[in-house]
């Protein structure tokens, strides 16, 4: 079976991931964290989880990683007592590595991407505010082949198979293979089951997902998004990629980000694992405008503004009544 190899890698990669993150999140605390030149946070759990996959993947295969975090925080004076605590954490699961080794593997994510070759995409930990608040967060993991995506691993350790019975199982793994379909596991049962979207055909009973913090998706677009399309269901609101896998499993039918002002460009990490899961659940993944998302032009989705991800039937309807709210956001083009 073709990516056979990189699908189990990339599997018990993510779980190793999911497995330090949940680790050092139950002794958590804010001298943990600090923030980027953005003001956006990093944790010693996004180093320590980026640390992790990149010596796995660079195990097995002799490719480039692009990945969201370097070490330049760790080396500056700030970031001493940060360093010292990924080190251990680290040094728990490699003991003969070096400090320069563990900075290096940190560092070797810096692949601009393209459309030629293959490369692997990895957020260490997406939904870092989440993660913070004890509640979702995501570790993504993609292989990207000639500009397109063919294998994505999600793992969403606090998303549980149902989300109304959170003590059934513990947590969730996606798994989206080009052509092959998305499955899912848990963090502790190897045992897959193959997930599907939902089959509604008309939005006004879709039950959709969308960002958690305001200040990643205009929420005020979203609710005249769903005065147009006459939605009756309440919006479920989570951090990170998770929401992709909510859509995949069919939990929600409608996965929105909508800009707030088109100059902020989305990463290639935070969305092609989730964009091939929804994808091969059967689902369909477009920007706002209903353009298809473009990995192939480097570490950024250059050639597009927002997220769209639909169960499919509904998706022209939902394009349709974006174009209407973007059209009154921002006046005549």
């Amino acid at each position: 079976m073709k990516y056979e190899l990189e699908r189990s890698v990339g599997i018990e990669t993510v779980l190793k991931a999911c497995q330090v993150s949940e680790q050092i999140r139950s002794n958590f605390s804010l001298g943990d964290t600090i923030d980027k030149e953005d003001l956006s946070p990093v944790t010693v759990a996004d180093y320590c989880a980026q640390a992790v996959i990149n010596l796995e993947l660079m195990k097995t295969f002799d490719e480039p990683i692009m990945a969201e975090e370097d070490s330049s925080i760790l080396i500056s004076p700030e970031g001493k007592a940060i360093k010292q605590k990924v080190l251990e954490v680290v040094n728990e699961i490699h003991p003969d590595l070096s400090e320069d080794q563990i900075l290096s593997a940190i560092n070797n994510s810096k692949h601009e991407g393209g459309r030629h070759g293959r490369f692997w995409a990895v957020d260490p930990i997406d939904g870092t505010k989440g993660y913070i608040r004890g509640e979702q967060y995501a570790i993504a993991l993609a292989l990207i082949e000639e500009g397109e995506v063919v294998v994505g691993v999600l793992g969403c350790p606090n998303l549980n198979t149902y989300l109304d019975k959170p003590d059934i199982s513990k947590g969730s793994i996606f798994i989206g293979v080009k052509g092959q379909g998305t499955s899912m596991r848990t963090l502790e049962d190897a045992n897959e089951i193959s997930v599907k979207v939902t089959s509604i055909s008309d939005p006004r009973l879709a039950m959709m997902c969308e960002s958690l913090e305001s200040s990643h998706s205009s929420q005020i677009d979203s609710e005249k998004l769903r005065e147009i399309l006459n939605m009756s269901t309440r919006p479920i609101r989570v951090d990170s990629q998770c929401k992709y896998g909510l859509v995949a499993r069919g939990d929600a039918s409608i996965y929105w980000r909508i800009p707030k002002g088109f100059k902020y460009i989305e990463k290639v990490w935070d969305h092609a694992a989730g964009w091939l899961i929804v994808k091969e659940a059967g689902g369909h993944v477009t920007d706002v405008f209903g353009n298809p998302l473009d990995f192939s032009v480097g570490r950024s989705l250059e050639r597009n503004s927002g997220i769209v991800a639909t169960s499919g039937k509904i998706h022209s309807d939902v394009i349709s009544a974006i174009k209407q709210v973007l059209d009154i956001a921002s006046g005549p083009k």
